[in-house]
């Protein structure tokens, strides 16, 4: 159920990807009206997911799952019935909201159920996989619907496919939970607050980074996120603990995630419309050609279990990224002239590295925390991923954005050069985030330390009359040094 749920959730974020352009022209609504739509679930999801994640692991991730369905089967069928695109953009924030606690639920109970090692290792694969099926899964069913019956029929498929899983989740048996009693309010509001006027503030940023719209969400935001951390430093069980950003594997998880939605979500979110528009291909075509990207994605993520198992998930949330950024720069050469078959190699090579992030970061998630606080880093985890994917939709449409014909093409070749860039840069950070190794203890030291506690040792012999030899701990490459007792 962790799969299916992340897989629904992640076919409703993408599934507008295809019928963007079909839907803001139904509703008579400009590139402002486009960009909303397209970052207004990854607002909600930004919004919510840390605290579906914390009140998971407080009244259970079954729980929050079938509340958390149930909305998002309402939201969708408003989406479905939208008259413009004021109550389509709020739709789509209010699919945000409820998919942030489908999304914290299913990966933290992933690590509820499953134990450290190969077992949780093959679930978080699925789980990846899961995230390239529903990105793969979306934009084709709704470009097959939108064909024969216009783009709202997709609202309406995801309300009544929301609407089953909610079901079937009110089944399942839940898994362990430590209630806390009374929520967090004062750092569910402020977390909520800063999280939505800072996403806010990136899709707002498209018309001027430094314009007095951005700078004062981007300044109420950081009071808000401020007045949050100093209301968790004093909680005894906090929504996200300040202190686990001082963790190497934290700081790797949330790193690898925002840069995932960076400089990828980003970027493919608007691919389908550049094709469209600079390929003059159908809505179907455009998104069996992002299925280059997805279903590859989805295949690799399967198979990323195979990886030796010396390869941590940090290391393949580097080497995922580093793909990456090597498939977005072939994407870039792109003419007025060109054919849909000159962006398969890019994808697929994206492809690759997506499919073996996303499992690696599932596997951080759940990893990085204490275990009884999964459901807090899968929220952080995927806070971070659709923070950086408003932001990637807004840096890629106020790169790409221009009047069709060749303006358009360099605006694509510069955007897929930039996001090439940052996913390079994302793997040198993630792949940075290493912890302190412990220097051995030299051996000459180790016989200091021996001679000094000897004597201490014989003044306080243990009662026993039998003979035991005690290794001492040692330098790698060095002598073992014993002592015996009587």
């Amino acid at each position: 159920m962790a799969a299916v749920g992340t897989l629904l959730v992640l076919a409703v974020f993408s599934a507008i990807v295809t019928t963007i352009d079909d839907s803001v022209r139904s509703l008579h609504a400009g590139i402002a009206g486009e960009t909303w739509a397209l970052s207004g679930m990854s607002l909600g999801l930004a919004t919510t997911l840390l605290t579906a994640g914390a009140l998971a692991d407080d009244v259970g991730h079954r729980r929050v799952l079938v509340w958390s369905a149930g909305a998002l089967a309402v939201a969708s069928a408003i989406g479905a019935l939208a008259p413009d695109v004021a109550v389509l953009v709020a739709a789509r924030v209010l699919q945000g909201m409820a998919g942030g606690g489908v999304l914290a639920a299913s990966l933290g109970s992933i690590g509820r159920a499953f134990p450290s090692g190969p077992e949780r290792a093959h679930a978080t694969g699925i789980w990846g996989a899961a995230v390239g099926a529903g990105i793969t899964a979306g934009p084709l069913a709704s470009a097959l619907l939108a064909v024969p019956l216009g783009w709202r029929s997709g609202y309406w498929l995801e309300a009544a496919a929301a609407a089953a899983v909610m079901l079937a989740a009110t089944t399942l048996d839940d898994v362990d939970r430590r209630a806390r009693g009374r929520l967090d309010l004062a750092g569910i509001a402020t977390l909520g607050a800063g999280m939505a006027l800072l996403t806010a503030g990136m899709v707002e940023a498209r018309h001027a980074w430094t314009g007095a719209a951005a700078l004062a969400l981007f300044g109420t935001a950081a009071l808000l996120l401020g007045g949050f951390a100093a209301i968790e430093l004093r909680r005894r069980r906090p929504l996200v603990d300040p202190r686990l950003f001082g963790q190497p594997g934290f700081l790797a998880s949330v790193a690898g995630a925002l840069f995932t939605g960076l400089a990828i979500v980003g970027l493919m979110s608007y691919a389908p419309g550049v094709m469209q528009r600079v390929l003059h291909i159908t809505v179907l075509e455009s998104a069996l050609v992002l299925c280059a990207w997805s279903a590859t994605s989805m295949v690799v993520a399967l198979a990323a279990r195979k990886l030796p198992a010396a390869l941590g998930a940090r290391a393949r949330v580097a080497i995922g990224l580093a793909l990456c950024a090597t498939g977005e720069a072939a994407l870039t050469g792109l003419g007025a002239d060109s054919e849909w078959i000159r962006l398969v190699p890019g994808l697929l090579v994206a492809g690759v590295g997506s499919g073996v992030a996303n499992a690696g970061l599932g596997r951080l998630a759940v990893e990085s925390v204490p275990p009884d606080r999964a459901g807090m880093g899968s929220g952080a985890n995927n806070t971070a991923r659709y923070l950086g994917g408003a932001a990637g939709v807004a840096l890629v449409v106020t790169i790409v954005s221009g009047a069709g014909g060749d303006s358009l093409t360099r605006g694509w070749n510069t955007a897929a050069l930039v996001s090439a860039g940052l996913s390079a840069l994302g793997a040198v950070i993630v792949a940075s985030c290493r912890g302190r190794r412990r220097r051995p203890v030299p051996a000459p030291a180790l016989h200091l330390a021996h001679q000094f506690v000897r004597p201490v040792v014989r003044a306080h012999p243990r009662p026993t009359a039998h003979a035991s030899t005690e290794a001492w701990p040692i330098a790698p490459g060095s002598r073992a040094l014993t002592r015996r007792t009587k």
